[in-house]
């Protein structure tokens, strides 16, 4: 049997408000209905389930609460609201940072504090309680329903509704690729009903099973090898391309399209405001392909940008693409058919650290040039680390033709953050590890790869100069760069590695556990104690993001174009706005450097707000400065 329609309840809005709404709904429907019934179309060829779909679209226009109504017709009208200069996220795990979503809403107080205008929820819909089983929230069981220890859909709403009042957005995950072995279609599908069944990719052909094997890579070699399940109850196996409990959805079935943007506009009308869509380069299979990046893939991401401008039109679709360079870029679409509005900057993450750890920022340079050279609108969300492990998928031609092979380079990297290399204070874990090709990615939150952990169990208070300096450094950086920056909650504070998931039986097998960590509450007295770890770290944070905030040079439209120096270690970066330029500059190494500027003469240093005459600057180890001319 098909699964029930979504039956939305009855509008509470008054009829004046609904009919001038639904006037909105068909002139965003009218813009946008021809290209969305001819992709349906090409992809589906139902047009009963076409129709089905902008049946329950009016419906969840509908019942849009009238307070996001009014956010998207603003929205509209800005266009870009998501690229505002003010714009800073922060990311948490509810649990870990306030225990419950009724939790966060009560600790709103202090992210404003943090400068936070935007709060990345970790995944919060049911999964299986066992955490070996749940992903850490990314095998979802019920698309609408919120794990039962975090509260309920009721306290989301309201949560949104309040961070709204204070400016603050909220952005949560959307796992398409996949459900849990737990969720309804998964357990109905076990029991071998067909309808179901098809909403997954079963298989009993031993041959095709190789195929796939042959010709698709494998995500999680080590930890999860193989493509398939066997249910033995069945008789067949189950596409389970991240984990066995993860049931690969099938999206060349259009009930599971329709299903999941169903789905994806309840959770819209929750007050979400940036969608986060996990893994979406895997989400279409195609026997004969490596089933990464196919262009139905695109299709099905456009298809999806335009659900989104017609019912609800104030959100952002954020995809998390973790793939090489050259096929991130595409998840923009076009300026004309545009899909997802910003993208990860995966790349530049990793070749950040890797920059770190080489003191060479060459990789690093023509990393930030290729973005540079991309369309102004196009939107990156730049940040340190997440609550991912960061996996070295760096440009291997270029630093092959630079005389570094990949195999060497990965384990050089892995070895100096786990401070095996002379030099190295940082710290952490690796994960995924291959004894066989020796490869693996690394797990660590940012203070312990700058070295504020060792520094701090040392007690060694020049140690601990060095890693606060390379940590603001960092920072730094990242705000210089354009789009939207994002710091994982506990980064604020210096936040060090959490090594008691080792002691966790459902944790201890997955080692990105060890910059998760619970929030760490009694540190943040630190701030206000002169001198303390967290002082200066939060304060240098805070001073930077107020300049970021201000001054034009930061704005969407300012220009950002990396700047050519003789010395390997220095990034030097310029923003050029209204007539004036900025000059942010790096040392990425642990040797004081005398930067000589392009010329002589007045500039202001935007972080201490003094002119000064000057020619030279003299950086300290991991310094850097942020110095405007013209004005």
């Amino acid at each position: 049997m098909p699964a029930k329609k979504p039956q939305p309840k009855k509008s509470k809005t008054s009829k004046r408000a609904v009919t001038l709404d639904a006037g909105a709904f068909d002139r965003r429907l009218a813009r946008h209905h021809d290209e969305l019934r001819w992709l349906y179309m090409e992809l589906y060829d139902n047009g009963d389930m076409f129709a089905e779909l902008i049946d329950q679209m009016r419906c969840f226009f509908k019942e849009r609460p009238a307070d996001l109504r009014a956010l998207d017709a603003s929205r509209e009208i800005h266009g870009t609201w998501y690229r505002e200069q003010k714009m800073l996220g922060m990311q948490m795990y509810i649990d870990n940072f306030a225990g419950t979503i009724k939790g966060v809403e009560e600790k709103i107080g202090y992210l404003e504090r943090c400068g936070a205008t935007c709060i990345h929820l970790m995944p919060f819909l049911d999964t299986p309680a066992d955490k070996s089983r749940s992903d850490g929230g990314y095998a979802v069981s019920d698309f609408r329903r919120v794990r039962s220890d975090l509260g309920t859909m009721d306290d989301l709403a309201r949560l949104a509704r309040t961070c709204h009042e204070r400016g603050i957005s909220l952005c949560m995950d959307f796992v398409m690729n996949h459900t849990s072995e737990e969720h309804e279609w998964a357990r109905r599908a076990r029991s071998g009903e067909g309808e179901y069944m098809s909403r997954y990719f079963f298989e009993a052909n031993p041959a095709v099973i190789e195929q796939y094997t042959r010709d698709v890579p494998q995500v999680f070699p080590t930890t999860a090898p193989g493509h398939f399940t066997y249910l033995p109850e069945l008789g067949q196996s189950v596409m389970t391309q991240f984990y066995p409990y993860q049931w690969d959805l099938n999206y060349r079935n259009p009930r599971v399209f329709n299903e999941m943007m169903y789905n994806f506009l309840y959770l819209a009308n929750q007050g979400m405001d940036i969608i986060r869509l996990d893994a979406v380069p895997y989400i279409w299979k195609q026997l004969g392909t490596n089933c990464r990046n196919l262009p139905q893939v695109h299709t099905i991401v456009r298809m999806m940008r335009m659900i989104g401008e017609v019912v609800c039109p104030g959100i952002a679709l954020l995809g998390e693409v973790v793939m090489a360079p050259a096929e991130v870029a595409p998840y923009f679409g076009t300026p004309e058919k545009p899909e997802c509005h910003m993208l990860y900057n995966v790349t530049t993450m990793a070749t950040t650290w890797h920059t770190v750890a080489t003191r060479d920022t060459r990789l690093l340079r023509r990393q930030l040039e290729a973005i540079s050279s991309l369309p102004s609108s196009y939107t990156f969300l730049n940040y340190l680390r997440c609550h991912d492990d960061i996996g070295w998928g760096l440009d291997y031609p270029l630093l092959a033709a630079w005389g570094q092979r990949e195999v060497a380079h990965k384990r050089y990297l892995n070895e100096y953050f786990l401070g095996d290399v002379p030099g190295s204070m940082s710290r952490g874990a690796l994960y995924n590890a291959d004894p066989v090709t020796g490869d693996a990615r690394f797990c660590g939150t940012t203070a312990s790869m700058c070295g504020i952990e060792v520094a701090g169990f040392e007690g060694d208070a020049a140690k601990m100069d060095v890693a606060v300096q390379l940590d603001v450094m960092l920072h730094a950086y990242m705000l210089t760069q354009s789009g939207m920056p994002i710091i994982y909650s506990g980064d604020e504070l210096a936040q060090v590695n959490d090594y008691s998931y080792r002691d966790d039986p459902e944790k201890a097998e997955d080692s990105r556990y060890i910059h998760r960590g619970a929030f760490p509450w009694d540190l943040v007295d630190n701030i206000d104690v002169e001198g303390s770890v967290q002082q200066r770290v939060f304060d240098a944070l805070r001073l930077l993001e107020r300049v970021r905030r201000i001054e034009q040079l930061f704005s969407p439209d300012a220009r950002l174009r990396p700047k050519d120096y003789s010395d390997r270690a220095i990034l030097w970066l310029v923003r050029e706005c209204g007539g004036e330029t900025l000059h942010a500059v790096f040392n990425f190494s642990d040797t004081p450097k005398t930067i000589w500027m392009p010329e002589a003469g007045e500039y202001v240093d935007l972080l201490a707000g003094e002119r000064e005459d000057i020619a030279t600057v003299e950086l300290p180890a991991w310094g850097f400065f942020w110095k405007k001319r013209g004005w």
